[in-house]
């Protein structure tokens, strides 16, 4: 099989036009980027309207080994399979950061047949959103710097500033740094996280207009006064100009499958230490052009998915029609603690050898995010990502497994190899779950009123299935000051590790016996949550051993290799 560049470069793409046309969208509604890119136009919703409006299917999967199982991949083959079956589908999902294009990881235009195409320009730079994102977050990062040595108006103590700044690449020695020096500024200590995880970012993703932007922008705390009183982005004056530099990359992307299926993407990824799912506008449109819409939501069910139901959901007021959680026989054998896999280093090639067992050990991953989604009153169909390598008889082990763990069907996907014919199946599992009569109403988790705590115990143990809780110091203080200020009934934002349920990226499977130890919490009065800091997580990665960035390279004709 051809690599998924060799493939991204023969297909025939559809002039932009015509896929906005598949969709319902006019011709003054799309701003072209090229042949082959479109921006769509916000004023396209009111025209629309709210009368009609599509199944949503939100995509997740367990927790995953460092090479990815295929999300990305079964989103779009599943847009490209219910299209097969003859449903008008589109599917969305998040922008890659070039951090793990050029990292370990790869990028997130799926793979194989089921790929969003130009894939070359979604995973690098695309219409410049991450950059308008990037630039507004360090407009801000300025301002501040400047308003510390220009008299201080706003009485921001320069100890007490919380807003740091962020570059969309790994860059681990960015995390801890001092500024100012050399007479340029006032010195003080901050650090650098990924762009990805920037609140302007999430401020983006989960705005539902505008004006609800530019709002949003003003929300965001830079700091405190020496009386721990709130110094809001508003009172410096600088949301304005924010909102001047994002309002291109607020219009959605839309682009196209390797089946012409309408794709669109918007705002950033990375579940573990953001809200990663693609923003709620461009949702929205999606709902009111097709029958189904595919949704991705970051990482495995106890990340992407939890903050999709309790941040996205809240945010947009729609209410998910089913669920899909992706599973491999990779990666449960992996769960089973039995083979090394570890980011940055080879797979253990034993992983690859037929071992009913060891899939039978894993599966308790696949039940625990199963039970978890479940809580949400959600039907929820397993695909099974299947790789060259697995057998009849490991298939068959997780098939019953995910029937007695409450999967509603299991189906085997092939959209990998075969494109939407090997997700058609897959898709009329989808159709069913989405008719099924006699149905829950969906349902949160926590009540946002709730106190910090509580709603971070809540996912710690209904989610995860910890035990407790442990805060340190700076948790503690931040729980009390944020109760204070008023910002106590915000969602929660959990940045973890999302190589396990637990907070450490080691253990496998459905850890038990472990208490979730949470070292600090951040607020994003912006985006409108809180983040707390579990473990050893960090908001800025680093780049492993041997990062794909060594391998790239162009030709005089302007072709890429070495891009997966």
């Amino acid at each position: 099989m051809n690599t998924d560049l060799q493939i991204a470069q023969s297909c025939q793409l559809l002039p932009i036009q015509e896929v906005a046309h598949r969709l319902g969208l006019r011709d003054e509604e799309v701003e072209p980027y090229g042949r082959h890119k479109a921006k769509i136009r916000l004023d396209a919703i009111a025209r629309l309207g709210d009368g009609k409006i599509g199944k949503y299917v939100v995509v997740t999967g367990i927790t995953p080994t460092p090479l990815g199982e295929g999300k990305t991949v079964t989103t779009i083959g599943l847009a490209q399979g219910l299209a097969h079956i003859g449903k008008r589908a589109a599917c969305c999902i998040r922008q890659p950061s070039m951090g793990p294009v050029f990292g370990i990881k790869g990028g997130a235009a799926g793979g194989g047949y089921s790929q969003i195409v130009p894939m070359e320009d979604l995973n690098l730079h695309l219409t410049g959103d991450m950059h308008a994102v990037g630039s507004a977050h360090a407009l801000l990062s300025a301002l501040i710097d400047t308003l510390l040595i220009k008299g201080n108006p706003g009485r921001l103590d320069p100890m007490k500033v919380i807003w740091r700044r962020c570059v969309d690449m790994n860059d681990g020695a960015l995390r801890d740094i001092v500024i100012g020096l050399g007479g340029h500024g006032f010195p003080r200590e901050t650090g650098f996280d990924l762009t990805a995880a920037s609140e302007v970012m999430a401020v983006l993703a989960l705005a539902t207009s505008l004006k609800d932007l530019r709002q949003r922008l003003g929300r965001i705390v830079i700091g405190y006064t020496n009386q721990d009183i709130p110094v809001f982005a508003e009172a410096i004056r600088a949301a304005g100009a924010m909102a001047v530099l994002l309002r291109e990359a607020l219009m959605p992307n839309l682009l196209q499958t390797i089946e012409h299926v309408p794709a669109i993407v918007h705002a950033g990824p990375f579940a573990n230490i953001a809200h990663g799912n693609s923003s709620v506008l461009a949702d929205e449109i999606a709902l009111r052009c097709a029958e189904f819409v595919v949704t991705e939501a970051g990482f495995g069910a106890d990340m992407g998915f939890e903050k999709f139901c309790h941040i996205k959901c809240r945010t947009s007021g729609r209410q998910p029609d089913a669920a899909v959680l992706v599973v491999t026989v990779r990666a449960l054998k992996a769960h089973s603690g039995r083979f090394s896999v570890a980011p940055g280093r080879p797979i253990d090639s034993r992983i690859n050898e037929p071992n009913v067992e060891a899939v039978r050990a894993g599966v308790c991953n696949m039940a625990h995010h199963l039970a978890g989604i479940g809580r949400f009153n959600l039907p929820c169909v397993v695909a099974i990502n299947r790789f060259p390598t697995d057998t009849p008889e490991e298939i068959a082990a997780v098939t019953e497994a995910a029937r007695s763990a409450g999967a509603s069907e299991v189906v085997v996907s092939e959209a990998h190899t075969r494109g939407g014919a090997g997700a058609a199946e897959l898709a009329r599992a989808v159709v069913g779950a989405t008719e099924a009569p006699g149905r829950k109403p969906f349902r949160f988790l926590y009540e946002a009123s709730l106190p910090i705590k509580k709603k971070i115990e809540t996912i710690a143990t209904e989610v995860y299935g910890a035990d407790g809780v442990d805060y340190a110091p700076p948790a503690n203080f931040a729980v009390e000051s944020l109760t204070r200020l008023g910002f106590d009934r915000l969602p929660i934002c959990m940045a973890k590790t999302q190589y396990s349920l637990s907070h450490d990226p080691g253990v496998k499977g459905r850890p038990t016996g472990f208490r979730l130890p949470v070292r600090d919490i951040r607020l994003a009065g912006g985006a409108g949550f809180l983040i707390p800091l579990v473990g050893t997580i960090q908001t800025m990665p680093a780049f492993g051993r041997h990062p794909a960035a060594i391998d790239m390279d162009i030709d005089e004709d302007g072709r890429i290799r070495g891009l997966f």
